[in-house]
C-alpha cells in the first residue's frame, strides 16, 4: 500500500491546503513588519496548523486509498452483475466463435447453461460461422429467427492488446491481434408485427378494364346486352367485396379498385382467379369476356398508387390484356396473360396513329427506321413500309441494316440492285451515329426494348422516336418515345405498318419490291398464314397482294441451302421431350449464315408433334445462347421466357443467355419446373 500514490484529480485537492499554508506564510510576514509580538503568535499559530495538516495528510491518503480500492472492487462487482442481469441477451465467444459467456437473458432465451454450454454460437443460430464476424473494430448487424421469434443479432468485434500486454500474464506474437466478440440480441417480433399490422392497412389502388368489352357485346343479341353487363357487374363486384375491396364502375368498361395491402396479398395467392372466373359468364356470347388490371402499391401516397396503376393497366394492355400488372415501388409483378390477345375490329386506332406518324415525319427534317439486332423479315420489311411513307413526304429516309443474314440478305441485294433506289438507303452502325442527330426522327420497328434495337446508342441522339411494335412489352421498354403503337393482337409488324400506309396521306403507292418485302414479313410471322392470323392480317396482305407483292418471287428468295436444311434435320433430330408435353432440342451453328432463323424454323416444325405444348430450340451464336419458343395455344411462352430475360408473344417467343449451350438448357427446365409447381402453366 506504501507504494501505491493518488493521482489525478484527488492529488491536486490535496494540495489546496498546503497553498493556504504557504498564503499564511506570506500574512505572516507581513505581520512581522508591522508586530512582532503578533507575528510571534501568528507563526505559532501557523506551526500547529501545519503539524496538524502533515499528521492528517499521512493518515487520510493510507485511508482514501483503501476507500478507493473497495469502491473499485465493488464498482467492478456491482457492473459484471448488472451485465449479467441485463434485460438484453448478451455474450461473449472467441476468435472461432465458441461461447465464452453470456448473462443469465442468454440462457433464458436459448436454454442453455453459461457454465457448461461453451460451443460455437453457430449450433445455436444456424449459418453464423466465424467467416460472418465482422473484422477489427467492426460492427455487423444480422437478422435472425429463433424459437419463432425475430431478432436483430449484433456482432462486434473487441480488441485485447492494450489488456493482454498490461496483464503480465500472458505474452502474444508481435503483429497478430487477439480478439473476442461480443453478441447483442435484441427481440423485434413485436415491432415487426405492428410494421406488418400497419403495412396490412394500407390502401392499395387499382384501375380495370374490359379488354373486348364491344367485340363481346356484339356477339349476343341486343336484348341481352344489358344482361350481360349486369352479369359481368355482378362477378367483378362480388370477388372484390368477398376480399374486403371496394369497386367502383365509373365507364361501361372501366372500374376502380381500393383494398387494403393485406386484401392484394390474399389476391396474390389465388392468382386473381377473377380473371378466369370473369371469362365463364356467358349467355350465348360467341366471346369470353376477358380483363385487364393494374395495380400501384407502396409508392408513397395514394395519387402516386393511383398513377402507377394507371401505368400498370397501359403495360398489361401492351402485353395483349387478360392479365394483372402489380407495380410496385421497386419491382413489376405480371399473373394471367394466357389467352391470346383478341383482335380490335375497328381500325380508329391505326388511324389516328398514321396520322400521328405522318405529322412526327413532316416535322423532321430526314427519318432513320432502325429494328432488332440480327434483322429478320419482319422488321426489314416493316422499315422499307416507314421509309416509303418518308419517302411520300420528299423526306430523306434510311435502313439501319448493320450485319443482313440469309433472310433479309436477298432483298438487300434487290434494293441494291434497282436503280429506283438510292444507294445510300442503307446504313451500318457507324453510318447511323453520324447520320442521327436532333433534326432526325428515329422509328424503332419490330422490339420496344432498347438493348435489343440494332443501335441503342441512336435513342439517344435525337429526342423525336417512334416505336411500332407487335411483341407483349416488358419492364425495360423505350422511354421519351413520342408515339407508341404496340398491337400484340397484330401477326406481325408489317401489318401494323401495311394499315397505317392505307390511311397515310391519302394511301402511299407501294411499289411491287416493297409490297413483297411487307408480304414476307408477315408470311414469317405467320408461319404461312397458319398462326395468330385475323381478318385483319389477311386484309393487310390484301393490300399488299393489290400494291404488287409477288408470292411466287418471296418464296424463291425464302429458299434456304443445303447446310441450313440438314441443321434444321439435325435439331429435328436432337430433340428431347420433357415433362410429356415440353420439347427441347439444339440447332448447330457450324458453317451455318443464320443459325437463330434456323432454329426458330425448327422450333415451328417440332409444334408439328402430337401431345407437345411448347417446343423450345437452343443456338449457340456470337458467343451467346439463343432460345426460340414456340407454342400453339395451351403454354404462354411469353412468361417462361420472361424468367430467362427475354419475351415476346403468347405463342412466339425468345430469350438471350451468356451461358453455355447446356447451362442454358437445364435453366430453362428449372423454370418449367418452378412453373408447373406454382401452376403457371
Amino acid at each position: 500500500m506504501k507504494k501505491v500514490k493518488l493521482t489525478g484529480q484527488i492529488k491536486k485537492f490535496l494540495k489546496y491546503p498546503l497553498l493556504f499554508l504557504l498564503l499564511l506564510v506570506a500574512i505572516n510576514i507581513e505581520i512581522y513588519m508591522i508586530s512582532t509580538t503578533a507575528g510571534l503568535l501568528m507563526t505559532a499559530g501557523i506551526a500547529a496548523y501545519a503539524l496538524i495538516l502533515f499528521i492528517l495528510s499521512y493518515r487520510l491518503q493510507t485511508h482514501i486509498l483503501e476507500e478507493l480500492i473497495s469502491f473499485a472492487t465493488q464498482y467492478g462487482q456491482v457492473q459484471k452483475q448488472m451485465i449479467r442481469e441485463l434485460a438484453v441477451p448478451y455474450a461473449l465467444t472467441d476468435e472461432a466463435g465458441h461461447l465464452l459467456w453470456f448473462n443469465e437473458e442468454f440462457e433464458r432465451m436459448t436454454g442453455r447453461d453459461s457454465a457448461t454450454y461453451h460451443k460455437s454460437i453457430a449450433s445455436l443460430f444456424n449459418g453464423l460461422t466465424a467467416d460472418r464476424f465482422p473484422a477489427r473494430n467492426e460492427q455487423l448487424d444480422y437478422e435472425i429467427l429463433f424459437n419463432s421469434r425475430y431478432y436483430e443479432l449484433q456482432i462486434r468485434n473487441i480488441v485485447l492488446d492494450d489488456l493482454v500486454d498490461s496483464s503480465g500474464l500472458i505474452e502474444r506474437n508481435r503483429g497478430e491481434s487477439q480478439y473476442i466478440y461480443a453478441i447483442t440480441l435484441f427481440d423485434e417480433t413485436d415491432l415487426k408485427k405492428y410494421i406488418r399490422r400497419y403495412e396490412d392497412e394500407m390502401l392499395v389502388c387499382g384501375v380495370m378494364v374490359l379488354d373486348n368489352y364491344d367485340e363481346a357485346l356484339q356477339s349476343v343479341e341486343d336484348v341481352r346486352r344489358s344482361l350481360l353487363t349486369a352479369l359481368i357487374d355482378r362477378k367483378i363486384t362480388n370477388y372484390f367485396q368477398n376480399a374486403d375491396g371496394i369497386v367502383c364502375k365509373y365507364e361501361k368498361d372501366k372500374y376502380q379498385i381500393v383494398m387494403r395491402k393485406r386484401t392484394l396479398d390474399e389476391l396474390k395467392e389465388s392468382r386473381f382467379q377473377i380473371l378466369e372466373d370473369v371469362k365463364t359468364v356467358n349467355i350465348g356470347n360467341d366471346m369470353a369476356v376477358t380483363m385487364s388490371i393494374g395495380i400501384g402499391v407502396n409508392q408513397g401516397s395514394y395519387n402516386k398508387n393511383l398513377e402507377n396503376a394507371r401505368l400498370a393497366l397501359d403495360l398489361a394492355l401492351g402485353r395483349g390484356g387478360d392479365q394483372v400488372v402489380i407495380r410496385d415501388a421497386e419491382s413489376i409483378t405480371y399473373y394471367g396473360g394466357k389467352s391470346q390477345a383478341v383482335e380490335k375490329s375497328t381500325r380508329v386506332k391505326a388511324r389516328i396513329k398514321a396520322h400521328a406518324l405522318e405529322e412526327f415525319i413532316g416535322g423532321r427534317q430526314k427519318v432513320v427506321v432502325m429494328g432488332h439486332k440480327l434483322l429478320d423479315i419482319d422488321a426489314f420489311g416493316a422499315s422499307i413500309g416507314i421509309y416509303r411513307a418518308a419517302r411520300s413526304l420528299n423526306k430523306p429516309a434510311y435502313i439501319v441494316v448493320d450485319v443482313p443474314n440469309t433472310s433479309t440478305q436477298p432483298f438487300i441485294d434487290e434494293f441494291n440492285e434497282s436503280q429506283e433506289y438510292d444507294p445510300g438507303m442503307f446504313l451500318n452502325i457507324h453510318e447511323a451515329k453520324e447520320m442521327v442527330d436532333n433534326d432526325t426522327l428515329l422509328v424503332v420497328v419490330d422490339t420496344s426494348k432498347p438493348d435489343y434495337t440494332e443501335c441503342q446508342d441512336l435513342l439517344s441522339q435525337t429526342s423525336a422516336i417512334v416505336v411500332l411494335d407487335h411483341h407483349r412489352q416488358s419492364n425495360d421498354c423505350i422511354t421519351g418515345a413520342g408515339l407508341s403503337y404496340i398491337e400484340p393482337y397484330a401477326s406481325s409488324t408489317c401489318e401494323m405498318v401495311a394499315e397505317i400506309l392505307q390511311y397515310f396521306s391519302d394511301g402511299v403507292k407501294l411499289k411491287p419490291m416493297e409490297a413483297s418485302a411487307m408480304y414476307a414479313g408477315i408470311m414469317v410471322d405467320t408461319d404461312n398464314f397458319m398462326n395468330k392470323t385475323g381478318v385483319r392480317t389477311f386484309e393487310a396482305a390484301a393490300f399488299l397482294r393489290r400494291a404488287g407483292a409477288d408470292i411466287t418471287r418471296v418464296r424463291k428468295l425464302f429458299r434456304e441451302n443445303i447446310n441450313s436444311f440438314r441443321a434444321k434435320g439435325e435439331a429435328l433430330e436432337r430433340a428431347e421431350l420433357y415433362r410429356d408435353h415440353f420439347i427441347i432440342s439444339v440447332c448447330p451453328s457450324k458453317n451455318i449464315e443464320s443459325p437463330t432463323i434456323v432454329g426458330s424454323e425448327a422450333a415451328n416444325q417440332l409444334l408439328n408433334i402430337r401431345g407437345v405444348r411448347a417446343s423450345f430450340v437452343l443456338t449457340e451464336y456470337r458467343g451467346q445462347v439463343y432460345i426460340s419458343a414456340r407454342s400453339i395455344d395451351e403454354v404462354n411462352v411469353q412468361i417462361i421466357m420472361e424468367k430467362l430475360g427475354g419475351g415476346g408473344h403468347l405463342n412466339m417467343a425468345g430469350a438471350q443467355l451468356d451461358t453455355s449451350i447446356d447451362e442454358a438448357r437445364n435453366r430453362l427446365k428449372q423454370v418449367i419446373d418452378d412453373m408447373i409447381q406454382g401452376e403457371e402453366i
